[in-house]
C-alpha cells in the first residue's frame, strides 16, 4: 500500500515524505471532502503549517482540488484517476445540509457557460445543496 502511495506521488513529481504519504493515505480513505481542520484533528501532533503546505503542494500538482462549499472552510478532495482538474474535468459538488459533508460528483460535469465577449473565465464552481443519500436513508 505504501509503495502504491509513493508511486502516485512520484508520478506527480511530489517527493514522498512521511507526512505526505500519511495525508494521501488519509485522503484516499475519505468518502467526503475534508478541511484543514479535519486533517489537524486526524493528526493530533502534526504542525498546521506542514499540513497546509502538503495540501497546497498536492493541489499545485493536480492530486487534489479545493472546494468552497459556503461553510467558510475550504475543503479538499482527491482528483479522480486521469483527471487533471482542468476546466473540462470540473464536476458538481454537493453539500449536505444535514451532516454538513461535501461530496464530489465526478460523473456530473459542469456545463460550459457562454460569457459575453471580453469576459475571461478563470474558475467555475457548481455547488448543489440538499440532503445526501446517507441522511435520507
Amino acid at each position: 500500500m505504501m509503495k502504491e502511495l509513493e508511486n502516485k506521488l512520484e508520478q506527480k513529481e511530489v517527493r514522498p515524505t512521511a507526512m505526505r504519504l500519511l495525508v494521501l493515505e488519509t485522503l484516499q480513505k475519505q468518502k467526503a471532502a475534508v478541511s484543514l481542520q479535519d486533517l489537524e484533528d486526524t493528526f493530533e501532533k502534526a504542525d498546521r503549517v506542514t499540513l497546509y503546505r502538503t495540501l497546497k503542494t498536492f493541489q499545485e500538482k493536480g492530486l487534489i482540488h479545493s472546494i468552497e462549499d459556503g461553510t467558510g472552510a475550504t475543503k479538499y478532495a482527491l482528483c479522480q484517476e486521469g483527471c487533471e482538474c482542468a476546466p473540462e474535468d470540473m464536476h458538481v459538488h454537493f453539500f449536505c445540509n444535514s451532516c454538513e459533508d461535501t461530496f464530489c460528483l465526478p460523473k456530473f460535469k459542469i456545463p460550459e457557460v457562454s460569457l459575453p465577449e471580453g469576459f475571461v473565465p478563470m474558475e467555475t464552481n457548481l455547488l448543489v445543496k440538499g440532503v445526501c443519500v446517507n441522511c435520507t436513508a
